[in-house]
């Protein structure tokens, strides 16, 4: 992966606002809203492909679509900052939660969500 943590990245973004005055921006709902926004610029990247294509992009659509992850994550960074939300600690709690609600054993190569198993 990289070098910076989240904790590095966050204070990186947080003092790049700060420089600029945005934070007055940086509201929970505008964050949302432009994380929802960068995710469907994701989206258009792989619109009409079919699912070889979606995993053989050229070199520059693999940036494209790298930029796009990036802004993405600055965004939930951002919000989970404004939200006083450990990222990394509820991923884990919610990894532990998936794996209760999805046991290995019972639903390897099955797709279909908790509710859908009788």
């Amino acid at each position: 992966m990289s070098r910076d943590s989240l904790d590095d990245l966050n204070a990186k973004l947080l003092a790049f606002a700060r420089e600029r005055d945005w934070e007055q921006f940086h509201s929970p709902k505008n964050l949302s809203m432009a994380l929802a926004g960068e995710a469907g610029e994701l989206l258009e990247h792989f619109q009409w492909l079919s699912e070889e294509a979606s995993s053989s992009l050229s070199a520059d659509k693999k940036d494209e679509v790298a930029l796009e992850l990036a802004d993405i994550l600055i965004y939930l960074i951002r919000l989970g900052e404004r939200l006083d939300i450990d990222l990394v600690e509820t991923v884990y709690r919610k990894m532990a939660i998936n794996q209760a609600r999805y046991p290995a054993e019972q639903v390897r190569g099955d797709a279909r969500r908790a509710e859908e198993y009788d």
